[in-house]
């Protein structure tokens, strides 16, 4: 599954890096190079990757990625997805944080008023 995560984050990576290794792409991300490949070839089947590959390079797996005019615009749309959804997720760990600070707080004041009862 290509998740916008993991569309945003491969994308970034290949536009700094066109020619990253899948297994590079792999480690840097945390999942499986066949999980990479998979991704990889959603994205060009997509129009959003052009691959080429090094014909004249010693290395003959070794493949530039591209992205298309098409994956740039879409780099842009997933990168506006996932910054919204993060801050969406940063200002619910906000509230989250200021309830409990809250019942942090509350709890400490019963204690308080019950040991000057006891």
């Amino acid at each position: 599954m290509l998740t916008d995560e993991y569309r945003y984050r491969i994308l970034k990576l290949l536009e700094a890096d066109p020619q990253a290794s899948q297994r590079k792409l792999a480690d840097q991300l945390g999942i499986s190079l066949g999980r990479v490949n998979y991704c990889l070839k959603a994205l060009i089947d997509k129009g959003l990757l052009k691959v080429n590959n090094f014909r004249n390079s010693a290395n003959k797996r070794a493949y530039l990625y591209l992205l298309t005019p098409t994956g740039i615009e879409e780099k842009a749309r997933v990168t506006a997805r996932f910054l919204r959804r993060k801050l969406d997720e940063y200002e619910a760990l906000k509230r989250e944080l200021e309830e409990l600070q809250r019942e942090a707080g509350q709890a400490a004041a019963t204690r308080e008023s019950q040991e000057h009862v006891e």
